[in-house]
């Protein structure tokens, strides 16, 4: 699932002349904790709440580049970039961007969890097992063998290291 397939394109931006007031009025409007900069139809930043609050105090205009973070993904990037950066910088939305730095639309970050609900089969029919073992012995091949020698297909799977142990855990979803 690509990023122009959840984008919402009927979300406003801010330019970079408002003052930081004009900015919070519409992120309260909206139920957002961020939003687009724009000058001159060209995106330049993302604004956050947080820091604006401390800008309205001093009357400061949306063009501070300390108040810009260059947060944003592009039409043609898979879902799993946008969710990233939604989460690894706390985003309640992520500008989407084309080539000549326009701003398309916004990724907001309900539809993004929607998007993973959808991507992991959540609503699909199925048991969920638990596996941790060390790296050398997992394969992928020797347990679709086994999961399909008792008539069942798995229907996802998804690995992760664990930081403590080095063990990897495996979550596999399998048919009923």
């Amino acid at each position: 699932m690509l990023v122009n397939q959840i984008l919402n394109t009927g979300f406003p931006s801010l330019n970079i002349a408002d003052k930081a007031s004009f900015a919070l009025q519409l992120m309260d409007d909206y139920d957002v904790l961020h939003l687009p900069v724009l000058s001159e139809d060209k995106f330049v930043g993302l604004v956050a709440k947080d820091d604006l609050l401390d800008a309205e105090e001093t009357d400061t205009h949306l063009s501070s580049p300390h108040l810009l973070q260059k947060r944003s993904v592009k039409t043609e990037e898979h879902f799993l970039s946008a969710l990233k950066l939604v989460s690894q910088f706390d985003l309640s939305l992520l500008p989407v961007i084309n080539d000549q730095m326009e701003l398309v639309g916004v990724v907001l970050s309900k539809e993004l969890i929607k998007s993973v609900s959808l991507f992991l089969g959540i609503e699909e029919k199925g048991a969920i097992i638990v596996l941790e073992t060390d790296k050398r012995n997992y394969s992928f091949g020797e347990l679709s063998r086994l999961v399909e020698t008792n008539d069942a297909y798995i229907t996802q799977l998804n690995t992760y290291t664990e930081q403590s142990s080095g063990l990897v855990v495996i979550t596999i979803k399998i048919s009923v």
